[in-house]
């Protein structure tokens, strides 16, 4: 693992060192195991390493091929390690001490251009082709690593992180408008749809899927990977769709375990981290290497306001777990103390950028230090279960057979699901026919529904001088930046993985904790076969028997706790104590939240009336089930941003 950096003349003008050594000294607050530079006249590659894998140790990066004239800076580890090795031949002794960057080098040999598609794993590099003087690169299919550049006519500069781009003297540090406005429209965790901007007008980044080449001048991105174009996968029986899951998701997991240091993983009450888990424990017994879990807890003061179906302390699930798997050493931490409010700044300096996940932030980022002090290399999660290996919502999946007026099978399906998830078999039967056929909300609205429109945070006017609802209309967008809502979730499901943008804002998160504690956050649930493999599944491999998520509980037996398995009843939920936390720091938080409403350069962007709303609310007092109002979602939101700008210099 690496942070990556580089420089390259368009022109004539020979590399300026200096420039070289200031990106360098940017990366300087992060730990590194080793630090090297390589240049040429017109290009310069430098790493800013942390051994993370064994084959990375004491690794020569950036790596200059004489035989190839080929040089390579990469923030990488590459999981199919052994297929690359087969299909570029390498000498079975060779094979052990090759290092990831050597081999992404290899491949660029033998298929060029092409190469992210032959690459499985979590990578950003570049490298610099001496013999056809050209600079390629590439981001991984969901951008796990990030990469910013900056180009103008004569210079091009790339690098892991946006400050030491921001640190050269050519670089001007000014607010890009266009992304500011698409991250207030967007009510989601999305920052933006455009995944090549970012919130510095004069930076911008490799979008997830796409290569980077730089050749007479003239820079070309292209796609590479579109995760969609599957064929349905067709098997015998249940058993053998199980069998084939349980094959590549045992791969997905065990190529994620390779590091020289201690294996950690997040670990929840639910599936989907369960799963992870469940698949690690085994191949790390037999290398008789204990597993970290670590959890979030609520504090012990906190009383869980949420319905009996939310659980926001889910111990009971998680030491269950621990318990089945065995071979864990299981920590829980409340982080009494910490809170959204007080890791503001120090937040805004790990991403440099506004963030939306503030509910969250102090424990995400607490997770990451307590796996750093116990020595782990790879913190394992499962974040993109519920679009893979967990999907299926059995409601929706029920809508289907009611359209293809599959009765029998329908009624049998409602009969088991009410006997597992518990009340009357017809009870949901209104609601999969409005699923199934969403005309009928249109001409009999349920008035019973809750439905609710997020409030918009952008300042009106803002948003019609950047034509920001113009542009969503055209492209199908809606607030929450998905698809239109009168989409079914099945086309919302291949959307997600049609888009890239959908990737960026949790794998920014991920990139830049990873480099501040020097541990690589890995999930495979996010592995591309896995990937591939779930969207090739026909649907009813994950409803069946009143099962919903049925292919992960079905693949789970012998591998977690029943209680756990079949739980569709108890949800877990995090973040709801944020405000509990805050109670300390009310009236701090109290006085700031005032000085908006009076702030001019705020106002400029942000609504004045959802702030008003906001602070209406907070001026009554600390509630901590206002944790999920909306209001005071969306002015913790503005506190963040305004904190933002307030770094980006006036006029900027």
């Amino acid at each position: 693992m690496s942070a990556i950096a580089g420089l390259y003349h368009l022109n004539q003008e020979p590399i300026d060192l200096q420039h070289g050594e200031l990106l360098m000294n940017s990366f300087r607050k992060f730990p590194a195991d080793s630090i090297q530079v390589w240049n040429d006249e017109k290009i310069f590659l430098g790493c800013h390493n942390q051994w993370i894998t064994p084959e990375s140790v004491n690794e020569t990066l950036p790596f200059y091929d004489y035989a190839r004239q080929l040089a390579i800076t990469a923030d990488a580890i590459i999981d199919n390690r052994d297929e690359l090795f087969n299909r570029l031949q390498v000498e079975k002794s060779d094979r052990p001490y090759m290092t990831d960057s050597q081999l992404i080098l290899l491949a660029y040999h033998k298929w060029g251009d092409e190469t992210p598609k032959y690459l499985v794993g979590d990578f950003a590099f570049m490298i610099w082709d001496q013999k056809q003087r050209k600079l390629f690169g590439a981001r991984d299919f969901s951008g796990s690593r990030t990469l910013y550049y900056f180009k103008n006519e004569d210079k091009l500069a790339f690098s892991t992180t946006i400050e030491p781009l921001l640190a050269l003297p050519y670089v001007e540090k000014r607010l890009n408008e266009e992304w500011l406005a698409e991250y207030l429209v967007i009510s989601g965790m999305i920052d933006a749809v455009d995944s090549s901007i970012t919130p510095y007008l004069t930076i911008n980044q490799v979008p997830p899927s796409h290569s980077i080449s730089i050749e007479n001048n003239k820079i070309t991105f292209k796609r590479y990977s579109y995760l969609t174009e599957v064929e349905t996968l067709k098997l015998k029986s249940n058993e053998e769709y199980i069998e084939a899951f349980q094959s590549i998701f045992q791969e997905a997991v065990t190529s994620r375990l390779r590091t020289h240091k201690k294996v950690g993983s997040q670990l929840s009450g639910g599936l989907d981290s369960g799963a992870v888990v469940s698949f690690a424990a085994q191949p790390l017994r037999k290398q008789n290497k204990e597993l970290h879990t670590f959890s979030y807890i609520p504090p012990d003061d906190f009383e869980d306001f949420t319905p009996r179906y939310y659980m926001a302390d889910e111990r009971p699930y998680i030491k269950s777990t621990v318990e089945f798997v065995g071979g864990i050493k299981d920590h829980y931490y409340n982080f009494q103390g910490k809170d959204s409010f007080s890791e503001i700044d120090d937040f805004l300096e790990i991403m440099e950028m506004p963030y939306k996940f503030f509910e969250n932030s102090f424990w995400l980022k607490g997770i990451f230090e307590k796996a750093n002090e116990e020595g782990v290399g790879v913190l394992l999660n499962g974040d993109r279960g519920n679009f893979t290996i967990s999907w299926g919502s059995a409601l929706d999946y029920y809508s289907i057979l009611l359209k293809k007026v599959k009765w029998v099978r329908l009624f049998q399906e409602l009969n088991q699901y009410s006997k597992k998830a518990g009340g009357a078999r017809l009870r949901n039967l209104p609601l999969i026919a409005r699923i199934g056929f969403p005309m009928i909300d249109r001409i009999f609205p349920d008035k019973s529904s809750n439905s609710f429109s997020y409030p918009q945070l952008i300042n009106p006017e803002f948003a019609e001088n950047t034509g920001i609802y113009k542009k969503f209309g055209e492209q199908g967008i809606n607030q929450r930046g998905q698809m239109s809502s009168s989409d079914n979730i099945y086309q919302m499901r291949k959307r997600h993985f049609d888009d890239v943008f959908n990737w960026n804002a949790g794998n920014t998160l991920s990139t830049k904790l990873s480099l501040r504690y020097s541990l690589w956050k890995r999930d495979p649930s996010n592995d591309i076969r896995v990937v591939r493999f779930c969207l090739s599944l026909p649907e009813h491999q994950y409803v069946q028997n009143g099962l919903d998520r049925a292919l992960i509980r079905r693949s789970t037996v012998n591998y977690l706790p029943d209680n756990v398995r079949l739980n569709q009843t108890i949800r877990g939920v995090q973040g709801v104590d944020w405000m509990h936390r805050m109670i300390p720091q009310w009236e701090t938080y109290k006085t700031e939240l005032e000085q908006l409403n009076t702030d001019k350069n705020l106002l400029k962007y942000v609504d004045a009336q959802v702030i008003q709303d906001g602070l209406s609310k907070v001026k009554s007092g600390v509630k901590p089930e206002q944790a999920i109002d909306p209001n005071l979602k969306l002015l913790m939101r503005s506190l963040i941003i305004n904190r933002f700008l307030k770094k980006i210099p006036e006029g900027g």
